[in-house]
């Protein structure tokens, strides 16, 4: 299974999360981070970011970074929002920040930020037959996204962050009303264009993201920060927030400290923040808003995944592909049957990489082999993967080097009958690092074999996912598929005897 890590410096805390994304493609969390930065207090200010929190930032980035890095993703990405945005000086945090983090890191913009949000919460929370609102309230802007169906029917970035608002706006505490009124005039011109769009009514859920939607929800609902995980997918009533705000806005920053669920640095920024939570649900004629954990993070681990990012080298090139299959149909290979087997085993490779671990560009060698191993049939049938070992090793294949031919003649070599063996002469040529390549590949190139054993594509498609102790795979077969499951059942012996894991199959029919 792919792993991914993201990294969110946002205007008054940077996030980082790692995940894992299980066989149907939801991300399961394998660490996360946060530290609160105030990033966005001197942009909002002077226009700059100075330099005690560019110090702070890259301390931050330098040790999430290695943390991520840990679990050998398979790519990451590091966006910066509102107040990189809007900082002067961000060219020089940028070459610096990237410096930190060891990856490039990248401005996005507040529709960027927003369709991210959306898929976040969807990943964790779905919606798909729903009309929702989700409402994250950052540290320098807002977003408001329409989401209709599981899409983005429309999505408005506005600049209402927490950490903004209380710069500009909040300069007595408690909050003076003079203040208090500004800060609402310009929350409400900020936020009309988005409120008319929306149109009022017709709104199944309102759903807040970000720590000022869990503080509102947990101060709602009596929760302690300790416990705010708790927080998720509960609610907090329009009554219940408008008397909070009301409570909030008139007590000083000791008092605000002492309300459960609100946490002694949120307690700073919270009264914007609630503020313009109070006038979207008032507004919109929102009941009540619900809280989801996830948000930008989850969103950016969601879309790498979608993107397949990190995978470019795991699949054969246009060219590369172009030769394998010239090179194939001169030996007489079944083109139809190995293309069929070279998707199954690609999609085995992706699925299992959080198990053998190799380098992505492994994929794309045995996706070649899957094309090559019966070349040896123009010589004899029954040694033919011997055969196959020896027309590919002295092949000369465009767009492979010779350590990549090698190993691809290795693999063909491995495709049926014996398992390799130190004392195969084939083996033993291979580096340490290539005999590793071969013992968690060939399982696989045998299992994807398997799958189309009788030549006819009966199975249409599989599914592979790690579950415990076992590898479950599912086929949807087209027709019955008896000699496949018969083939699938002895590949599985050697695949449990390299991977140590059971593998539990089970066919489907395709509908």
């Amino acid at each position: 299974m792919h792993r991914y890590a993201a990294i969110d410096i946002g205007s008054n805390s940077i996030r980082m999360l790692a995940a894992e994304m299980d066989g149907n493609q939801r991300p399961q969390t394998l660490a996360e981070d946060r530290q609160v930065t105030r990033l966005g207090s001197s942009v909002f200010e002077t226009g700059y970011v100075n330099q005690e929190s560019m110090e702070l930032v890259c301390g931050v980035l330098e040790r999430m970074s290695a943390a991520y890095r840990k679990y050998d993703v398979l790519a990451a990405r590091v966006v910066a929002t509102a107040a990189v945005r809007d900082a002067r000086n961000q060219d020089e945090f940028l070459e610096r920040a990237s410096q930190a983090a060891g990856a490039k890191v990248e401005v996005i913009s507040g529709q960027e930020e927003a369709r991210l949000i959306f898929h976040g919460v969807q990943s964790r929370w779905p919606h798909r037959r729903r009309r929702v609102l989700v409402i994250d309230i950052g540290g320098g802007s807002a977003e408001v996204i329409l989401g209709e169906e599981g899409r983005i029917a429309a999505a408005f970035s506005r600049p209402l962050g927490a950490v903004r608002l209380s710069s500009v706006f909040l300069k007595s505490d408690p909050p003076s009303p003079a203040d208090l009124n500004r800060m609402k005039e310009y929350i409400e011109e900020k936020l009309t264009p988005a409120v008319r769009r929306i149109g009022r009514g017709a709104l199944e859920r309102a759903i807040g993201t970000s720590a000022t939607a869990s503080a509102v929800v947990c101060a709602a609902n009596r929760i302690p920060r300790a416990r705010r995980a708790e927080a998720d997918r509960k609610r907090v009533t329009a009554p219940q927030l408008k008397a909070l705000y009301e409570d909030l806005s008139t007590k000083d920053l000791a008092a605000r400290r002492k309300i459960t669920g609100i946490g002694p640095r949120r307690a700073e920024i919270i009264v914007p923040g609630v503020a313009v939570l109070l006038r979207v649900l008032r507004d919109l004629g929102i009941p009540s808003l619900y809280y989801s954990a996830a948000g930008l993070r989850d969103g950016i681990v969601i879309d790498l995944a979608a993107r397949g990012a990190g995978r470019v080298n795991a699949r054969l090139a246009p060219e590369q592909r172009k030769a394998v299959e010239e090179f194939a149909r001169r030996f007489g290979v079944d083109l139809k049957h190995a293309r069929k087997v070279a998707s199954f085993v690609t999609t085995l490779f992706d699925a299992l990489l959080g198990l053998h671990r190799l380098p992505p560009e492994q994929g794309r060698l045995v996706e070649a082999a899957a094309y090559l191993r019966d070349v040896g049939h123009v010589v004899n049938d029954s040694s033919h993967h011997k055969h196959s070992f020896y027309i590919v090793s002295n092949a000369d294949l465009g767009g492979f080097d010779q350590t990549e031919r090698q190993l691809i003649a290795a693999l063909c070599r491995y495709h049926r009958k014996s398992m390799p063996v130190a004392r195969h002469p084939e083996f033993q040529t291979l580096t340490a690092e290539m005999r590793r390549s071969v013992l968690w590949l060939a399982p696989l190139l045998r299992i994807a074999d398997a799958l189309d054993r009788g030549r006819e594509q009966r199975v249409e498609s599989i599914e592979c996912a790690v579950s415990g102790g076992q590898v479950s795979l599912t086929a949807r077969e087209k027709l019955d598929t008896a000699l496949e499951q018969w083939a699938v059942e002895i590949a599985g012996q050697d695949f449990q005897q390299v991977y140590g894991k059971a593998l539990a199959f089970r066919v489907e029919r395709a509908a």
